[in-house]
């Protein structure tokens, strides 16, 4: 086989695009591929697909290609240009490669491939002998290509959380779709506007066919959810595990609070107890047991506040807001007599926003997707070791988490 019919079906050509000529420079590691067409053929206008003349030609443009064994592949070619009546001079589409880009479609969705396996520019940049800034830019292409192709669709159940960008408190807003477990959206900062944007991005259709919005307590993302989503009310649950989480810090104080008192005194027995008390009872592991038991047979005030903590996982148990309020109720009365200041401050928080705690009971979602899309974000930024450009971060997050349509076609 000649080695232009070889290139011809490599490339997928059809007339009327034919491969010239082939040229192998082993002492540079490349091969050049040049195309031509027929004389005599006729173009469809990009715009309006119209067939018309060929006018004249733009300037060589040179798309790479995928390797031929160790050797970069090279495409040259001149592309036509029509004057179309309505559209003027056009640029003709070439079926080898998207407008605008230095690469074939090929070589363009083997390089997605490879930063989605590698999960860092750099990686790939190594493994396919590109730039730095000729990965960036495929990968920024293919996430708007996916956006664009992205369908108008109700989402059922939202997560919404917090993502930290750098150090000095800087936070982006992530929303994700629960159900199909992809990043739907993200914004910088954590501020009302941050989470309306996304709400005023949607229709009132869409709005209305939300079914729950689970997020933390940041007054926020509450405020924004109560001005745009409808009967956001009965809507927004708060999240359980972010509920434990603040539980879970006051029993951490109460901890360091007492073990200074005892070590003033020469006492460590909470000394490398930290995670001890942080551990639900259920997964305390089993070498541990013995020794949390025993500190519990003591008069510690750690020892309280761990089991106020545990009583609160009992109103995940209800199905009914009415038999949950009740139950809260009584955990309220003993946490907030327990003569535990960091422990009393939680109960009053959740007290204050218990309409939209026992709203779990009918909804039964929490935002464990988000929280594990929330791992994945952080590993992609310290795989890459932090973005310095929000928006750099921001086209990374949709790349590896957005479930969009990345190929081109």
């Amino acid at each position: 086989m000649r080695d232009t019919d070889l290139y011809r079906q490599i490339l997928g050509l059809q007339a009327p695009w034919f491969v010239d000529h082939v040229d192998l420079d082993v002492a540079k590691g490349r091969v050049d591929i040049w195309l031509e067409h027929e004389a005599g053929a006729r173009w469809a206008c990009a715009q309006c697909a119209r067939e018309l003349a060929c006018r004249d030609h733009a300037e060589e443009r040179v798309w790479r290609h995928l390797d031929t064994c160790q050797f970069g592949t090279f495409v040259h070619a001149r592309i036509p240009r029509v004057e179309c009546p309505e559209h003027g001079v056009v640029q003709v589409s070439v079926p080898w490669a998207q407008p605008r880009s230095r690469f074939t479609l090929t070589m363009e969705r083997w390089a997605i491939d490879v930063l989605k396996q590698c999960a860092t520019i750099e990686g790939a940049r190594s493994l396919l002998r590109l730039s730095w800034d000729e990965l960036w830019g495929i990968m920024s292409r293919a996430v708007a290509r996916g956006q664009a192709r992205k369908q108008a669709r109700i989402i059922p159940v939202i997560g919404v959380d917090e993502k930290a960008f750098k150090k000095g408190h800087r936070y982006m807003t992530v929303v994700c779709d629960a159900q199909a477990g992809c990043v739907d959206y993200v914004a910088e900062d954590r501020s009302a506007d941050s989470l309306a944007g996304y709400w005023q991005s949607l229709t009132p259709q869409q709005r209305a066919g939300i079914e729950a919005v689970v997020m933390d307590m940041w007054p926020a993302y509450i405020q924004a959810t109560r001005a745009h989503v409808p009967d956001a009310e009965e809507k927004i649950v708060f999240d359980r595990f972010h509920i434990m989480t603040h539980i879970g810090r006051a029993v951490d104080t109460v901890r360091k609070q007492e073990h200074r008192q005892l070590a003033a005194d020469d006492d460590d027995r909470l000394k490398g107890t930290k995670y001890l008390w942080l551990y639900s009872k259920e997964n305390l592991p089993e070498h541990r047991r013995e020794e949390l038991a025993t500190l519990l047979g003591q008069d510690l005030k750690v020892a309280r506040a761990w089991a106020i903590k545990e009583a609160l996982r009992g109103l995940w148990h209800y199905h009914s807001e009415g038999w949950a309020r009740r139950y809260f109720r009584r955990w309220f009365f003993w946490a907030t007599h327990a003569r535990l200041p960091a422990i009393r401050e939680v109960a009053y928080t959740l007290k204050a926003h218990l309409d939209n705690i026992v709203t779990y009971c009918r909804h039964r979602v929490t935002n464990a997707v988000a929280e594990g899309l929330n791992s994945k974000i952080m590993a992609i930024k310290r795989r890459a070791c932090g973005y310095r450009n929000p928006e750099h971060f921001k086209i990374a997050i949709y790349f590896f988490c957005g479930g969009l349509d990345l190929y081109p076609r």
